[in-house]
């Protein structure tokens, strides 16, 4: 059984909250309160970006609509990383009609230009969803691709069946006129004999004449 996405958003963004920053190393006192309030950050912006996604995932249409909303909105009036990331996010996240993954696309990779813009946890998660929404407007442009090669071939088998099918009347039809042209010789003929048999003396005379 796979895992889910949140299970792994969780996991990596867990990872990256505890990683120790530039300001001290794990077991390195001088530096202990840097590193907690950089932990706290990270794990407040955790909390804050899976409260977005868990709510889109049980959230009816209207509200997953108000969200969506919202996060553009906030992300308009205050261009920040985190609301741009959260922005992306709620854009990201497929089932829900304001889903938009390929402008969730542009607005993370524009987030990973500046990754310094971040807290180790918000790059974790940003390179986590871009991966996401990569790999699934990939799938999607092949399934596309796949789907019109199917209909070209069905167009192409349909327009060689047409062409038989024409190519089939056209021939009974010709075949249906040497028949008929055939049919009035016969009848021409039959009248002729016809002719002849009623008015025998008629044509006797018609032979002698020089």
């Amino acid at each position: 059984m796979q895992p889910r996405p949140l299970v792994l958003v969780c996991c990596a963004l867990t990872l990256a909250a505890c990683q120790t920053g530039p300001l001290g190393r794990a077991g390195d006192d001088t530096a202990g309160t840097p590193t907690v309030d950089r932990t706290v950050a990270a794990a407040g912006a955790l909390a804050a970006y899976l409260e977005v996604l868990q709510r889109l995932v049980e959230s009816g249409p209207a509200e997953q609509a108000e969200i969506v909303v919202a996060a553009q909105r906030e992300f308009e009036l205050t261009p920040t990383a985190s609301h741009q990331l959260r922005y992306a996010l709620a854009l990201a996240a497929p089932g829900h009609a304001g889903s938009d993954p390929v402008k969730a696309q542009t607005l993370l990779r524009e987030l990973l230009a500046v990754p310094e813009t971040m807290l180790p946890a918000e790059r974790a998660l940003a390179m986590l969803e871009l991966m996401k929404v990569d790999r699934q407007l990939l799938l999607a442009a092949e399934n596309r691709r796949l789907q019109n090669d199917q209909a070209r071939v069905d167009r192409d088998r349909i327009a060689a069946t047409n062409r038989r099918l024409q190519a089939e009347i056209e021939e009974n039809a010709r075949l249906r006129k040497a028949l008929e042209e055939a049919q009035a010789k016969l009848e021409a003929i039959a009248n002729i004999e016809r002719e002849r048999s009623i008015n025998p003396r008629n044509s006797n005379t018609e032979g002698r004449q020089p």
